[in-house]
């Protein structure tokens, strides 16, 4: 690879691509940008990678994965240490970046396999929540998370990176429509399980509730679920708090709630395999 004739934080696709950042920009040029090992590596790994951009040191660091680039025929581009703090997301730049193609699923496809278990946040609002549950769900085997309501953007460069290549893992959902998403899910056969603080069920007592087929509904982060949904859903479960703490925040109880269901699920013989 030539540095000496890298691209320049000027050069035309290292200004489309910083114009990534933008969900505008991503909806027009139907593509999004990831920075990092993890996420460069994940999208190479499943064919989601158009175009690398690798710094120099970057591509020190990151041999292996752009040899596998070059063996997928994903065309690599040197590019300057400017540039790359032009493309970066983060106050140090990783180095490498990926211009992808778009990887959301629709509803339907995801519950076309008749999944166990889902993660449905609701109007999720901080992308490095979404990023995060989003690694959470697939390190916890679930089969989707699927954002409902008006969410932010889970192929943001921030979503993207937080959920550490995970985001190419597992199928991931955006419906801003909340009615649809919660009938659907009914309709599939899934038990909606909403996380209430004052919910009637304990999570602590709920092993054999959790075995079902499940979908977890998340509230927004300052808001929690509406009390409309609350009720649609059916059964209120609620994190038993033995310590001094209020409440424990959306990443941290998607955790919590997930782990249950997978061990439940893999105890009854039900966990997908």
């Amino acid at each position: 690879m030539d540095f000496d004739r890298a691209f320049t934080e000027r050069t035309p696709r290292i200004v489309a691509a910083k114009k990534l950042h933008r969900a505008s920009a991503r909806r027009k040029a139907q593509a999004f940008l990831v920075e990092g090992e993890n996420c460069v590596d994940a999208a190479i790994g499943t064919g989601a990678a158009r175009d690398i951009f690798v710094t120099e040191a970057g591509a020190q660091r990151s041999a292996e994965l752009l040899q596998a680039a070059d063996l997928m025929g994903i065309p690599t581009h040197p590019i300057t240490e400017k540039a790359a703090r032009q493309l970066a997301d983060t106050v140090h730049s990783p180095g490498i970046f990926a211009v992808c193609e778009p990887v959301l699923w629709s509803l339907g496809s995801c519950l076309r396999g008749q999944p166990r278990l889902l993660s449905v946040p609701v109007e999720t609002n901080e992308p490095g929540n979404a990023g995060t549950m989003i690694r959470v769900a697939d390190a916890m085997g679930a089969d989707a998370v699927v954002f409902a309501g008006d969410t932010c953007d889970p192929l943001s460069s921030k979503a993207a990176r937080s959920s550490a290549g995970s985001l190419f893992h597992l199928p991931v959902v955006r419906n801003r429509d909340i009615d649809a998403v919660i009938e659907r899910l009914s309709n599939s056969g899934l038990t909606l399980l909403a996380t209430a603080a004052d919910g009637e069920v304990n999570l602590d007592e709920a092993e054999e509730l959790l075995a079902q087929p499940t979908a977890w509904l998340f509230g927004n982060e300052a808001h929690g679920l509406s009390t409309e949904l609350q009720e649609r859903a059916d059964h209120r479960v609620r994190i038993p708090i033995t310590g001094r703490a209020e409440s424990l925040n959306l990443a941290t109880a998607s955790a919590i709630c997930l782990y249950e269901s997978a061990r439940a699920q893999r105890r009854a013989g039900t966990a997908r395999a």
